[in-house]
């Protein structure tokens, strides 16, 4: 029983939202550091229970479609699932409050925009990929948050993890059935805007960053190449390809801002929850 309450949470996800807040709170500039621990929870929490609520709201599809899932295999009650769901997303925004009213208002519209991705929109073709943007670029503002006037000033970063999480969601569409090549190309131009604000950032005056600018040359290589063949291609084998490159280097793109605005060593940390989120995928299922 435990064990399937830790593969609804996919642990080695979780720690994926932590990258993204850390991310945030080089870009408030590492200011109120007491206020980063209550973050960081509060990211795991809102995460973690997105997860978890989408596994309930895709319990009948799972049932034929992924049996061996813990709520259609019966490891897990969907009334269980439901209440850990709702409870994760709760626990996410009070934490938040601990550290402040924005925080608090930016925890709560990242529980809402799950909530809207999971129980309606990631079945439309643009608006849920869009929608899955959004929370990766409000996950991105609750690190920004730790400071609230940075937050007014830099809140347009997040349009980085925006685009970037946009672009991979909508070409995950093709992973069972193949794709179309408008939405490859699609899927590619929005990746190269986001690698050109990746470059503008890193030589942003009055210190331009070598290191960030490295790190945005590596996601490049780590990510055009797929998207590339995708596009190329469009079978149903590029296209997971593509995706599985395009997830596994939103890390990378997270580096990029923490080494921006702070440095390499702080980005560093950053790709270091890369490394704890491939120990625990291979306990835990990350799909």
């Amino acid at each position: 029983m435990r064990r399937g309450y830790l593969e609804l949470l996919r642990p080695a996800n979780v720690v994926t939202a932590l990258a993204d807040v850390l991310a945030g709170y080089a870009v408030a500039g590492r200011g109120n550091p007491g206020a980063l621990p209550g973050l960081l929870v509060a990211t795991a929490c809102l995460y973690a229970g997105g997860i978890v609520l989408n596994d309930v709201f895709d319990r009948r599809i799972d049932a034929v479609e992924r049996p061996e899932r813990p709520i259609p295999s019966g490891r897990v009650s969907a009334g269980a699932a439901a209440a850990l769901g709702g409870a994760l997303l709760v626990s996410g925004v009070l934490a938040a409050s601990f550290v402040n009213p924005t925080a608090t208002l930016v925890a709560a519209s990242i529980a809402v925009a799950v909530l809207l991705y999971d129980g309606l929109s990631k079945r439309w073709p643009v608006a849920g990929p869009v929608n899955m943007g959004m929370c990766r670029a409000l996950n991105l503002l609750l690190g920004v948050a730790a400071v609230p006037g940075v937050l007014a000033l830099r809140w347009p970063v997040a349009a980085i993890p925006l685009v970037y999480i946009t672009a991979v969601t909508v070409l995950s569409r093709g992973e069972v059935r193949g794709g179309t090549r408008p939405t490859a190309l699609a899927a590619l131009t929005l990746v190269v805007a986001v690698l050109v604000a990746l470059a503008a950032l890193s030589l942003q005056p009055p210190e331009p960053s070598a290191a960030a600018l490295l790190l945005t040359l590596f996601v490049a290589w780590r990510v055009v190449p797929p998207f590339w063949r995708a596009y190329q291609e469009g079978d149903a084998a590029c296209i997971r390809r593509a995706v599985r490159a395009g997830v596994l280097s939103l890390v990378l793109v997270d580096a990029v801002i923490g080494a921006a605005y702070a440095d390499m060593i702080y980005s560093l940390a950053i790709l270091a929850t890369a490394v704890l989120a491939a120990a625990l995928a291979r306990l835990f299922s990350v799909t």
